[in-house]
């Protein structure tokens, strides 16, 4: 094994655990203690969203981590709450404290109907997020989230953003992942889109040798098409 690769393996030893638990959701003691429209979003109740947002009340307030209650509906699952929130004047592409918006939140959770409700509510697919400066792309390639891989591509996510560990969704979706199904599903619909399986990470190792050096055969042979 190249001198090169055994530095890169040795870097992605080193930052798994920090990438893989980097959103806060909401604790349960923080869910109990929501008031207003934070306890609405959490638990889905269109009619108080309605009540509240008519009365005036602040529909980006932030809980004690910078969450808005639309980051809330996110963590939570709640698509339509999501949704009538932003009807009623909620801001997209606001960050929590870990930078983290309502797009990269869904996609972290694997949450398509999240993302669609989202996206066709007029949210971003191309916001710079979480302290690695990534985008919800490639937070979904990295966990091998397909179905919100597509959901992003198809709303013009960056397909060869660099975030600031030097790596693209297509490179994080090998070095990231388990090189099972779902990562190579997940590459197989970045290339699709056009994503250049040629950019290297810092040590100048490309996806394909990743690949091959993880003994990942199905995403090699995809990768070599």
């Amino acid at each position: 094994m190249s001198r090169m690769l055994l530095g890169a393996l040795a870097l992605l030893a080193a930052i798994w655990s920090g990438e893989a638990t980097a959103q806060t959701p909401p604790s349960p003691a923080e869910l109990a203690a929501y008031r207003g429209l934070h306890a609405a979003a959490a638990t889905g109740e269109a009619a108080t969203i309605r009540r509240l947002a008519a009365a005036g009340s602040d529909l980006d307030a932030r809980d004690g981590n910078g969450r808005t209650p639309l980051h809330v509906a996110a963590f939570q699952g709640r698509a339509e709450a999501a949704r009538l929130l932003i009807a009623v004047g909620a801001k997209l592409g606001l960050l929590d404290d870990q930078r983290y918006d309502a797009v990269t939140i869904a996609a972290v959770r694997d949450d398509v109907p999240m993302m669609k409700a989202l996206l066709t509510s007029g949210a971003s697919a191309k916001l710079i997020t979480s302290r690695y400066d990534g985008t919800a792309l490639i937070a979904a390639a990295h966990l091998g989230h397909d179905g919100v891989v597509r959901e992003l591509i198809k709303a013009g996510a960056p397909l060869d953003h660099v975030n600031n560990l030097g790596w693209t969704a297509l490179m994080e979706s090998v070095v990231l992942g388990d090189g099972g199904p779902r990562h190579v599903e997940t590459a197989r619909a970045l290339l699709a889109a056009g994503a250049d399986r040629t950019i290297a990470d810092r040590q100048g190792v490309t996806p394909l040798q990743h690949a091959r050096a993880r003994g990942y055969r199905a995403m090699a042979e995809l990768l070599e098409k």
